[in-house]
């Protein structure tokens, strides 16, 4: 996934009301940018902290600015939630995740379930239908361990649920985790964050759900598909 346009570097004053953040630009221009990210943030909304915004030409919307990248001293992380799908999809189309590369089509944002969308639904001709959510990841608070969620996702275990039942109905089903940082080893749940997220993980391996971990690769021009990482369960 390539950023259409140079990205603008500057330094983070505050981070506020969940999708807000005000920032320095290097000319000295203060500005507020949209925070595409409803999480904690945890280690990723320190003030002082350089990060990097995109641009939009669009006059309908409010804020020109959306806030992109952060940069820490392990290196550059991804903290848009909305790039997550865009990555692994063209990962997807590009055949360049094994455990899926055999699916030739692939459609994004498939009602299923009572009340979800599944983020990729995949066929191939001799294949069972494949169901694959796809998870944004960016906590750490210990080196090299990625951690998930990084706030209560309540939206995140029932996606897990939905998941288990299409495996009960003969389907194949994947939770895949992206970590949008390079500094990662290995990946696990952030169980006393949020237990219930943990609990309804475990209940989706035990119904036959697959997990997987991608890392990515980050520069202010672009953000791909990285290494497998493992996963601590």
């Amino acid at each position: 996934m390539h950023f259409p346009s140079p990205l603008v570097r500057g330094t983070l004053i505050r981070r506020y009301k969940r999708f807000l953040a005000d920032v320095t630009l290097e000319t000295g221009e203060i500005l507020t940018a949209h925070c595409a990210n409803p999480g904690a943030m945890t280690g990723l909304a320190m003030p002082g902290l350089p990060v990097w915004l995109s641009k939009s030409d669009d006059p309908k919307r409010k804020l020109a600015y959306s806030l992109e990248l952060v940069e820490l001293p392990t290196g550059i992380v991804g903290i848009n939630t909305a790039h997550p799908n865009r990555i692994v999809g063209e990962a997807l189309r590009a055949r360049a995740i094994p455990e899926l590369a055999a699916y030739d089509c692939v459609r994004p944002e498939v009602r299923y379930a009572e009340k979800s969308r599944v983020d990729f639904l995949l066929t191939g001709e001799g294949l069972p239908d494949c169901y694959l959510e796809v998870k944004n990841v960016h906590l750490v608070r210990a080196a090299g361990l990625a951690e998930f969620p990084d706030s209560v996702t309540t939206r995140g275990a029932r996606h897990l649920a939905d998941l288990a039942r299409m495996v009960d109905e003969g389907h194949r089903a994947i939770m895949l985790y992206l970590v949008q940082r390079g500094d990662c080893t290995q990946f696990t749940l952030a169980a006393d964050i949020d237990g219930a997220y943990a609990r309804a993980f475990g209940d989706a391996r035990a119904a036959g759900v697959e997990a997987l971990c991608y890392a990515t690769d980050i520069t202010s021009q672009a953000i791909t598909l990285g290494t497998p990482l493992p996963i601590r369960e």
